[in-house]
């Protein structure tokens, strides 16, 4: 089968790999038809995890089951699945919490906690950037999709990482109706994350981000740009709501935050959530934040090559405030969203630019790390772009 491989720092090759197979009475094998390239690919592509050489990409992924194990009593050989990115056994004790994000059976190192499709410290597992994907534990994992599923496959791909993730990041930040929400970054998580507050009837929610396309994003979905590049988005937030800032808001760049002229600093957008955010008010971070950075540190300082930042606790501590951290656990929102998109209520597929073939992978990373105008968000289809 083809698959997109990582071949070393900003280096994806296009390749022939072995087929994906079952390895476990509850495997299934899907045939892959639509598989995003997320912000969170970005960090293996750039050399700054622990990434193996020759491991497929992809998590965020979606296609039609091809084969089942004998284990396997659900889900069928012919039916569209959507597939979270969390891989999750559902029967231990993180499982039967709803830490889907946090599985123990699935995640080989005892210390750790937590399993993916091609994602560095997350287990050995292939990534969905490819033809086939063996999906372990198909029935718990396999969200089963309906009779629009081949025609609506690009809002519903969304649903295997990034619409939950930016919906996580409200849960955490407590969004009610009537919330004013600051969204710091407005890539792909932060519009989502921005989408969610609307959904959830936020009052006014603000997209702070120096990007012009995506910020231009952010107001068509009904968002306030904020252009960090001219503007202070706490000043701004605090100026719209008497001095006393927003209600909550959610932090959707992580660690690789960088200010307009391109300086890195983890910390930026975290302090400035902060800020921006009233005494007692709520926030969800969902940027990634890793515990080491081997490829940052020359970029950012040996401070934050070690995973640490310079966050300002005491304002926080000061303000009383709340905050949640961590990936999202897919399975505890994809159902009900996956309703949402079913009804008509919810399009998460607005947010993308691309639809390309998987051949063209290679060029989709060049053009996507490099954040170039107009490429917010690349689907990639195994068998060709979709009509």
């Amino acid at each position: 089968m083809r698959a997109a491989v990582y071949e070393g720092p900003r280096t994806v090759t296009v390749k022939d790999v072995p087929d994906a197979r079952i390895e476990h009475p509850c495997d299934i094998i899907v045939k892959i038809t639509s598989t995003n390239i997320c912000g969170s690919d970005l960090h293996m592509y750039e050399g700054r995890t622990s990434f193996e050489t020759g491991r497929t990409l992809g998590h965020e992924n979606l296609g039609q089951v091809v084969e089942v194990g004998s284990g396997v009593s659900k889900v069928k050989v012919g039916e569209y699945v959507v597939l979270p990115f969390n891989i999750a056994c559902g029967f231990c004790k993180q499982c039967e919490k709803g830490l889907t994000n946090y599985c123990l059976t699935m995640q080989p190192e005892p210390a750790k906690a937590g399993a993916a499709y091609g994602f560095a410290e997350m287990g050995p597992y292939q990534g969905g950037q490819a033809e086939l994907l063996r999906v372990p534990y198909g029935d718990f994992n396999a969200l089963r999709l309906g009779e629009d599923a081949a025609e609506r496959q690009v809002d519903y791909v969304m649903l295997s990482d990034i619409f939950p993730t930016g919906y996580h990041a409200t849960e955490m930040a407590d969004v009610k109706p009537g919330d004013q929400t600051i969204v710091y970054g407005a890539g792909p998580v932060g519009l989502m994350a921005a989408y969610s507050a609307l959904l959830k009837g936020a009052g006014r929610v603000w997209v702070a981000d120096h990007q012009p396309d995506r910020l231009r994003i952010a107001e068509e979905i009904g968002a306030i740009p904020i252009d960090t590049g001219r503007e202070d988005p706490a000043e701004v937030v605090k100026e719209a709501t008497l001095g006393l800032g927003a209600d909550n808001g959610c932090e959707c760049v992580g660690y690789q935050a960088h200010d307009p002229h391109g300086k890195e600093d983890a910390a930026l957008t975290l302090n400035g959530l902060i800020d921006a955010v009233r005494f007692t008010g709520s926030l969800g971070v969902v940027g990634v934040f890793l515990p080491e950075d081997p490829g940052g540190a020359e970029a950012q300082g040996e401070l934050e090559g070690q995973g640490k930042v310079a966050f300002d606790y005491g304002l926080m501590w000061f303000k009383g405030q709340r905050m949640g951290t961590g990936q999202a656990p897919v399975k505890r929102y994809n159902r009900a969203l996956r309703d949402l998109i079913a009804g008509g209520k919810a399009e998460p597929s607005f947010l993308v630019s691309h639809e390309l073939s998987l051949d063209e992978a290679s060029i989709a990373y060049e053009k996507f790390d490099a954040r170039e105008d107009g490429w917010t968000k690349v689907v990639l289809h195994p068998d060709g772009p979709s009509a």
